[in-house]
Order: structure tokens, then sequence, then C-alpha cells
């Protein structure tokens, strides 16, 4: 699936990058809804009355937040082998909500260089086109962005707010999307989760369920698994963790956007995972729009949002129209010292 309205040349579907580094094909088939075989998971029942099953990736950690001022040297590297010169559509750069917290911009820039052309699409997010060369070509961003040293912020009293009363703006994001079937998930949402008390406890109470339902591990990553088919298939990746909590919380007339960008493990004991791009939601409650995590399901600092949009079908960190090869990836965000 391309971007509206275009037709992309030749015999190539665009190619979606995802976090993780998977790149994918992204046809324009939606998912067959109605052949999502729910017999399994409907058995659960509610999480009020379960017990977690323990696993590894299952486990929640809270970083201890330094609670003072700090300096992240943020970037990305995305090493590409191309067989004919390919259009590319980027989205790397830190969300404008961000850009004044930015003491060195994180510019992208290529090798070899490329003539670049930036634009905000229609949710704000900054993105970046151009053509690349063929053979190889290395796209990066690098700089360094102060952040406020504390934990994602949490409002126990947060209220759910009637359909009516929702400000215009949020009403796009309690809708059903590509990847966010919140209309199929919407009998188990209320099965699941219509007795809880509305507002942020029931918010939460979507994260810690699909926290545990959801087995974590790259080797699950699939690019067309919709919520539906995740929490059918209880595994996945982070996107597949967010799309499902956004569809659970949109069927329950929540609004909730997905959300792109860094995580940092500042804060976090170690051994530390290999850093990569992340998934999270926003969902507006009472007055506002708020941070859950369902894949960490704990409280991180250094969240830094890149993109936001209905799903990863809005966000993907790039757009490929042709044939490539992805020959290297990474993701670095570093505390500075100085």
């Amino acid at each position: 699936m391309g971007l509206p309205g275009h037709v992309p040349q030749g015999p190539f579907t665009p190619r979606r990058l995802w976090r993780g580094g998977t790149p994918s094909c992204a046809g324009n088939d939606l998912v067959a809804h109605d052949r999502v075989d729910f017999s399994h998971a409907s058995d659960l029942p509610p999480p009020m009355q379960q017990v977690p099953m323990p696993a590894i990736s299952h486990e929640r950690i809270d970083a201890i937040a330094p609670n003072r001022p700090l300096r992240i040297h943020i970037g990305s590297e995305f090493i590409y082998q191309l067989p004919v010169p390919t259009p590319m559509i980027v989205m790397l750069n830190v969300h404008e909500s961000r850009a004044a917290d930015l003491e060195v911009p994180d510019r992208i820039s290529t090798d070899p260089v490329v003539p670049i052309e930036t634009y905000r699409d229609g949710f704000g997010n900054i993105c970046c086109r151009f053509v690349a060369p063929r053979g190889r070509f290395v796209l990066r961003t690098d700089g360094i962005i102060r952040d406020a040293g504390c934990s994602d912020p949490v409002a126990l009293d947060a209220r759910q707010n009637p359909v009516e009363d929702l400000p215009t703006e949020a009403l796009a994001f309690l809708l059903p999307s590509r990847y966010c079937e919140s209309d199929t998930l919407s009998n188990e949402a209320w099965r699941l989760f219509g007795g809880s008390a509305p507002g942020w406890a029931r918010v939460q109470l979507i994260c810690d369920f699909v926290h545990t339902h959801v087995d974590f591990g790259y080797k699950f990553s699939r690019p067309t698994r919709t919520a539906a088919e995740t929490y059918a298939e209880g595994r996945g990746v982070c996107r597949d963790f967010t799309h499902l909590g956004v569809a659970f919380c949109r069927a329950l007339n929540i609004p909730a956007r997905y959300c792109m960008g860094y995580i940092s493990d500042i804060g976090l004991p170690p051994p530390y995972e290999p850093m990569d791009l992340a998934a999270w939601m926003e969902v507006y409650l009472g007055d506002r729009w708020h941070t859950f995590d369902p894949r960490n399901n704990a409280a991180r600092v250094g969240r830094i949002l890149i993109a936001r949009g209905r799903d990863a079908a809005d966000v993907p960190l790039t757009y490929t129209f042709g044939p490539n090869q992805l020959t290297g990836f990474k993701v670095f965000t570093d505390e500075l010292t100085a």
C-alpha cells in the first residue's frame, strides 16, 4: 500500500520498514477479518479473574528515574543495497512536539549525498523524500536531545470522556484502522474489560492483559499481522502489542493513537538488550493524551517521539518504492555525561 493517490512505477509494491528492522511488502489487500479464529482466546476469563502467567518476556521492570536534566545522544543508521535508483520516504526525525528540546538537530544524512525534501504529513510527522542511487546506500540520523529525566507521567484520576464531549481532533482515533480492527474486537473488548472502572484504571487493565496475553519475540515478527490476529495468536513484537492495546481502547470508546520512537535504557539494570526503535500508544483521557506502553507495561525514562498516527501503516520508518535489501541497521540512545 503506497501513499494515498500514489501509483508506484514498475511492478514493485512499495516496501515499508517497520521498527525491528524487518522490511516487508505491503500490498493493498486487507486481512479477511471474519477468518480470524478467536476460539481459544475467547475462553479467557476477564483479566480481573486471571493469574498472570510468568514468562521472561512478560517481566516488568520500572526504570529508576534520575529526575534531573539529561542530554541524550540519539540516532540511527540503515544500510541498503539497491539494484536500481529507488524513491524513498522516511520518518526518522524527532517529532515537532519535541523539536525545541533538540540541542543538536537530528538531521538526516546519506552516503552518497542526495537532495532531500522535507515535509509534514497530516499527523504532523516530519517526512523526508529523496531518490536513493543504485548500489550501497547509507541513511543516518544523529542528534542530541535534552530530556527532563522523569518517568512516564501517571494520572490515576484521569477519567474517560463521553464520546459527545471529546474534542473533534480525537474522534478519528476512535475508528477502526488497517491494523487496529476495533470493530472486529468490540465484543471481546467489552467481555474482557466492560466490567472495569472507566478511565485510567481501565486502560491500565488493557495494558496488563496485553502484556501477559502476548508473548514477545522478534522471531514472531510478521508485517501483516493485525490486532485481531495478535489476540488470536498470542504472540508478536512491540507494534503488535500496541495495535492490540489501541484496538481494545477504541472498541471501548477511548481514543487511542499509535506512536513510534526511541525508548532509552536509562535507569534500567543491566544486561541491556540491543537498542531498537519502539512502539507505544497515547490514550485520550480527561483533557489530554497520556502515554501507555503495553509491551513494557512499565515506567521508562527518555521516551522520545518520532511519529504518531492511526496505526503502523501511518508511521513506518521507511517507504521504499522499489526492490531493496537492508544489510545493516542500528539505533542508539546514549546518555551523555557532560
